[in-house]
């Protein structure tokens, strides 16, 4: 195994630890909101940071479970293609590639101006927004680089990083 694979298999990893890191965080916050208002208190914008949380932890899961076949791919249709399935699977990946790429892009580009203009969430909480986007930048660049890894691997080595597929998997029996 290559230092590269390594390090991308190992940053996917790091996604999705982290990830579960912020579904721990929304249990947290639910508790503690249900424990302030048994008590007649008030966590002020408990709702605000379990919406962050959730936007942290399905954008920085993306790559994990894309190299983990957790996402909904296409499976049935590129099983029908027979001897033509590479090329399904290169247009399917080209297809995903360039669209997690231009939402990276265009993910980064709106974190930066959040931060630019110092926009403020409307909740009571009134975080900077570039704090919850950044999770989600960063997501978005993770799922970016694991299309273009699985897309290249596919090219050149006709096999996507993709390790399980329960409709190809059911395929082979």
């Amino acid at each position: 195994m290559t230092l590269l694979r390594r390090v991308l298999d190992t940053l996917y990893l790091i996604g999705g630890i982290i990830a579960s890191v912020f579904l721990m965080a929304i249990l947290s916050i639910i508790v503690l909101q249900m424990l302030a208002r048994w008590t007649g208190h008030v966590f002020a914008g408990a709702t605000d940071y379990a919406g962050y949380c959730m936007a942290a932890a399905s954008f920085l899961a993306f790559a994990y479970a894309l190299n983990h076949g957790a996402h909904i791919r296409v499976s049935l249709f590129l099983s029908a293609l027979g001897r033509h399935r590479w090329w399904g699977e290169v247009f399917c990946f080209g297809i995903g590639t360039a669209v997690a790429t231009w939402f990276a892009w265009y993910a980064i580009r709106g974190n930066h101006i959040s931060w630019r203009w110092t926009e403020l969430s409307q909740g009571l909480d009134a975080t900077p927004m570039w704090i919850p986007q950044l999770s989600m930048s960063i997501g978005a660049v993770l799922l970016a680089i694991a299309f273009w890894d699985n897309l290249v691997r596919l090219i050149f080595t006709g096999s996507h990083g993709i390790t399980t597929d329960l409709v190809d998997q059911s395929q082979g029996e």
